[in-house]
């Protein structure tokens, strides 16, 4: 699979001897509803511009970023060094951890909570997990949560129209 490497400023060092046994997957688009990965590019490198929307402008000082980014058409971006954190999941907590940002990959799919994702975008988030899990074997199929997951009452990403039950049909596919 292909990864468009487009680095973020936004991450720093995770606490030492982290072990990455996390995969929280969001969902977003800028300005909400609307897709166009060029407006989530800029938010993930701190260069949204603040005049070009009334929302931007509420947004546009966040230093926010993931390790993955996957756009409509599937194209992957990869943004932060996996052995970096992050910073997507804001306060969070999972499994009587807090800080998931600490021991977690964070993945972004361009989408919002009305609208079905698109196909490819599964085909490369399987593709993407099966890697992950590669690297880090810490992160089992139970270890592959949304954003509402960790941040309940706060984020509601993926939002409804992920397809949970086919992500985990095909964790059962993947290694280890």
């Amino acid at each position: 699979m292909h990864i468009i490497p487009f680095p973020s400023p936004h991450h720093d060092a995770r606490p030492p001897g982290t072990v990455v046994d996390l995969v929280v997957i969001h969902a977003i688009s800028l300005p909400p509803g609307e897709f166009g990965r060029d407006r989530v590019l800029d938010f993930f490198a701190g260069r949204l511009p603040a005049g070009d929307h009334p929302f931007f402008a509420a947004i546009a000082g966040l230093r926010v970023s993931s390790h993955y980014f996957i756009d409509r058409e599937g194209t992957v971006f990869h943004l932060v060094d996996e052995g970096r954190r992050a910073w997507h999941a804001g306060i969070s907590s999972f499994a009587g951890r807090d800080n998931c940002n600490d021991f977690s990959i964070g993945i972004e799919l361009e989408g919002d909570d009305f609208t079905p994702f698109a196909e490819i975008q599964y085909e490369r988030l399987g593709l993407l997990l099966a890697e992950i899990r590669r690297r880090h074997p810490a992160v089992t199929a139970d270890r592959i949560v949304g954003h509402a997951d960790v941040a309940p009452g706060r984020k509601t990403d993926p939002g409804p129209f992920f397809d949970w039950h086919r992500v985990r049909e095909e964790r059962i596919a993947m290694v280890p």
